[in-house]
């Protein structure tokens, strides 16, 4: 577990460097960020299996996948709608279009943060392991797709979303294909390069579509892209990408020595430019960019406005930031009910606790909820509860080993 503190004190470094830094070398994080992401993910695709035998399991996945990060959003927008807002606001249109998009912070699970902890603590050979991989792509995935939806709430039909959700279905189509066929180096520099080339593509997308229309920019995360060019890659002859996952400590990826080094240094790099992506804790309403307009709230009272967004001191903002991050992980636990002809019980909440990190997707959603003009004590909130939720995965991935100590002497 020596590495998982190591991980999650570069998580918190990061996290304090990042209230510090504004916007000076946001650019610069981010890419890094991406870069860093796309290389963990390619070694994920890399040992991932599918059996094709059964794509009912995957249906089903997807489903639990999906309720897991449904049931955290519904939580927290009605906390942020009944709880935060004034009661004339209650029924305002504006509030939901508003609420709907910033709790979403608390659907995606942080796939980069999760499996670089579990393999860090010697659980990549579990079957809670092999489960988690999936839902938390799963979950990725249906947030990235909820998104489309709600970004038509706030600036209308676009065919920009209708383009990524071609692109997700093509990847996903060519992961199933393909898996494991195509014969290219998958060494440590390759692989580099293949993260970066996916990042600069994704990157290019995004920078190009804000040329076309500023307002609804392409935002294609390299988490979908990059794990699918890692199941693509065929495995060296007599190279078994599990042959290690039962050690403490052993990254995914390839077995060899380098590999393992080069895979922890990314890992930890990870972690670092996780904590700081986080968005400023404190944010004014109406930062909008220049072409996306703030909500209107027409016909509320100026009053309800003033109360909606005043400031109600940091202990107030406590217990929110503790009732919101209680509600959101609540939400995970979906998990834990299902799968009982699979495993144990201690299994089942083992990988409904590894369903509450969260990180660089869900402060994704954050900042697309900046660049639409939102802000005030409810997004300092959201902000808040992901960093505690940020800070805590180290303590997670310790209860999720501690609840897999015994299991064998559980009954199904």
């Amino acid at each position: 577990m020596r590495k998982v503190l190591l991980y999650s004190l570069l998580l918190v470094a990061g996290l304090i460097v990042s209230q510090f830094l504004g916007d000076a070398g946001a650019l610069a994080i981010k890419v890094a960020t991406m870069f860093a992401l796309a290389f963990i993910m390619i070694h994920v695709g890399y040992e991932f299996e599918i059996d094709k035998s059964r794509p009912g399991q995957y249906a089903w996945d997807y489903v639990v996948a999906a309720t897991a990060a449904t049931f955290p959003w519904i939580f927290c927008a009605a906390y942020f709608v009944f709880v935060m807002a004034p009661p004339e606001l209650w029924g305002h249109p504006d509030l939901w279009k508003e609420t709907l998009l910033e709790s979403r912070f608390a659907s995606p699970t942080s796939a980069g943060v999760l499996f670089s902890m579990l393999a860090a603590a010697g659980l990549a050979a579990t079957w809670v392991f092999q489960k988690a991989r999936v839902l938390a792509i799963f979950d990725d995935l249906d947030t990235i797709l909820l998104m489309i939806p709600l970004s038509f709430l706030m600036v209308g039909f676009r065919w920009q979303l209708l383009a990524v959700v071609a692109v997700m279905v093509l990847l996903l189509w060519l992961a199933w294909k393909y898996l494991h066929l195509v014969r290219l180096p998958v060494t440590w520099p390759f692989v580099m390069g293949y993260a970066g080339a996916i990042t600069l593509v994704c990157e290019a997308v995004h920078l190009g579509s804000k040329v076309i229309d500023s307002s609804v920019p392409i935002h294609l995360e390299v988490l979908l892209p990059a794990f699918v060019a890692g199941c693509l890659l065929a495995r060296p002859k007599g190279q078994d990408p599990h042959a290690h996952d039962h050690l403490e400590g052993h990254e995914q990826g390839p077995e060899d020595p380098v590999e393992q080094r080069v895979a922890t240094i990314v890992s930890a790099a990870f972690m670092v430019l996780v904590g700081l992506s986080m968005p400023p804790i404190w944010q004014p309403a109406g930062a909008a960019g220049p072409d996306v307009p703030r909500l209107a709230y027409e016909g509320a009272s100026p009053e309800a406005l003033a109360e909606k967004y005043t400031f109600p001191g940091w202990g107030t903002i406590g217990l929110h930031v503790l009732a919101i991050t209680v509600l959101s992980n609540l939400g995970k636990m979906f998990p834990a009910v299902c799968y009982r002809r699979e495993a144990a019980w201690r299994e089942r909440l083992a990988v409904a606790v590894c369903m509450f990190p969260r990180g660089e997707v869900g402060a994704g959603v954050l900042v697309v909820s900046l660049s639409y003009g939102i802000g005030g004590p409810a997004l300092t909130v959201a902000v808040l509860s992901l960093a505690v939720n940020l800070l805590c995965s180290g303590f997670f991935i310790w209860a999720v080993k501690r609840l897999l100590a015994n299991v064998g002497r559980d009954a199904l």
